[in-house]
């Protein structure tokens, strides 16, 4: 059910992107439901256990590690929640069915700080609710899932009328959308005895492809998997990744009792594997070449002066830093203002749990700050705080500036929780903006949106649609700047150069003459200029 789940989601990845109601060229709602249920596939094809208990464990940890995105973090926790209801049974009836789904959107609802109806949680929660008050009406499983899904799909028809902006844009919910692709490919194989089949690339290839990476920066060359039957079960899986964390990235350790599974990018596979034998006995042992498969994947980049064997050695420090943000100019920004590892991601690549869990604990540091700066990362952030053993506190930047802004007023000697009051205090001050273009025919806040046209995004709000980028950033800077303004940051992308820049810079200059303007390359993808006014 889960397998053949995925491969639906997948079929129908694009889909539920386009029906995002920002029309920006993010890596979306149906890409980041897939790769997190990718991982779940993942994890399943590497295992021989077969009873109900062990297999949803094994879904929601690998769920969970493998998240990107709000979307993915709330599939996890449903799974999470599936597994709690399913932890002594053998079999399921209707009756576990019932609780499962319960346990579902119970679980769902209390990962969300404010719940928003309209959303997957409306769609879950009405499940579960039908669930609830029908599971003494059926003896069959499979028609009383059939129904289950049924009341889902009526639930995703309402979320237009729940969320305005839903209805102005003529969508439904596109994360409800995922998941009654992932209940119906469930459905599927429950009545079928089959799976779906996949139909479309991998997901993880396609959400890469859109971010350019080029194969020559690959830093790691070999795609190192392995599955390792513990030769004693109170092996703890957390000491092997602290050994080969410095030997490369893109990790995923998966511990399940009686297993581990290691997925490491790395330039010394013999070495990966070495370790991993000091735990038990190896199988399903892959090592790929990424170069010679012109695979375009790199998850993550982090400090090179932490990848040496001395640092776990080393005396811990008394604070650290993780940022996520993709751009070679804004990597060497945050690097000079004392970030440790930067993961590459943001608006094109939404980073996993795992992926800022490693960031987190391959830094030598009592403290860890982490600067999610995009609102559909703060999730995952949060859940990697939740997994580490080190004191970690997540600053929830929604954007680039903010972080910047938040990480300049620290203080070395103020303590780690007031560094924390005062960096989460001053992103509230800081005025953000980003200018981008449309990929989809759509309207928001009553604003005809076509594809091309250049879009001018205020506080996670598109406020402006113009024909030109410099007309997009001067409605923008006409609304933020007001008698307080003092100064305007701009970090131009990769696809503008630096004469048009500087010819902005000066007509910025000249219209707002009471404020210094700074003009800084950025290099990111998909987004023209991020702006702030401060």
């Amino acid at each position: 059910m889960i397998l053949s789940a995925c491969a639906n989601l997948a079929n129908h990845k694009e889909e539920v992107d386009n029906m995002n109601v920002f029309p920006v060229p993010d890596g979306d709602t149906g890409t980041n439901m897939s790769m997190t249920m990718d991982a779940c596939e993942a994890a399943l094809k590497n295992t021989d256990v077969r009873d109900i208990p062990s297999l949803t464990k094994l879904v929601a940890n690998a769920a969970l590690r493998g998240a990107r995105g709000n979307s993915g973090v709330i599939l996890s926790q449903l799974m999470r929640g599936i597994n709690k209801a399913l932890t002594d049974v053998e079999t399921v009836d209707c009756l576990a069915l019932s609780k499962a789904f319960q346990s579902a959107a119970k679980s769902a609802y209390k990962a969300v700080m404010k719940p928003t109806e309209g959303t997957i949680l409306t769609v879950a929660r009405e499940m579960a609710e039908f669930a609830k008050n029908n599971e003494e009406n059926y003896e069959d499983v499979a028609e009383f899932f059939s129904s289950i899904v049924n009341a889902g799909e009526i639930a995703l028809k309402k979320t237009p009328e729940m969320l305005p902006q839903l209805k102005q844009a003529g969508v439904v919910d596109s994360g409800g959308q995922g998941l009654i692709y992932i209940c119906q490919g469930m459905l599927h194989a429950l009545t079928n005895s089959s799976n779906i089949e996949r139909k479309t690339e991998s997901s993880v290839k396609q959400v890469s492809g859109a971010a350019s990476v080029d194969i020559g920066d690959l830093k790691y060359q070999y795609c190192t998997e392995c599955i390792i039957e513990k030769s004693k079960k109170s092996l703890d899986a957390f000491k092997l990744k602290l050994i080969l964390e410095p030997k490369g990235d893109s990790m995923v350790v998966v511990d399940d009792e009686e297993i581990i599974k290691i997925h490491i990018h790395t330039n010394n596979p013999d070495f990966v594997l070495g370790e991993a034998l000091k735990f038990g006995e190896l199988s399903s042992v892959k090592i790929e070449n990424m170069k010679l498969q012109h695979n375009n994947l790199i998850e993550g980049s982090t400090n090179p002066s932490l990848e040496t064997d001395d640092n776990i050695s080393m005396e811990p420090k008394e604070y650290g830093f993780v940022c996520v943000a993709a751009g070679s100019g804004l990597v060497e920004t945050f690097k000079t203002l004392g970030v440790d590892c930067v993961i590459e991601g943001g608006q094109t690549m939404n980073p996993s749990t795992d992926d800022i869990l490693s960031a987190i604990e391959q830094i030598n540091a009592k403290n860890i700050y982490v600067y999610p700066n995009n609102k559909n990362i703060i999730m995952a952030a949060q859940q990697a705080q939740k997994l580490s053993d080190k004191n970690v506190y997540v600053i929830p930047t929604k954007s680039i500036v903010q972080a910047m802004s938040s990480i300049l007023v620290f203080d070395e000697d103020n303590s780690p929780e007031d560094n924390y009051s005062e960096m989460v205090s001053v992103i509230e001050d800081v005025k953000s903006a980003q200018v981008t273009y449309a990929v989809r025919d759509t309207v928001v806040n009553d604003k005809q949106i076509t594809p091309g046209d250049i879009l001018g995004i205020l506080e996670n709000s598109i406020f402006t649609v113009d024909n030109t980028v410099n007309d997009a950033v001067f409605n923008l800077l006409d609304e933020m700047i007001d008698e307080d303004s003092s100064v305007i940051n701009l970090f131009y992308g990769e696809e503008l150069n630096e004469s048009d820049a500087d010819m902005l810079k000066e007509q910025l200059e000249s219209r707002y003459d009471e404020c210094d303007v700074y003009m800084h390359f950025g290099g990111q993808p998909v987004y023209y200029y991020f702006i702030s006014v401060e």
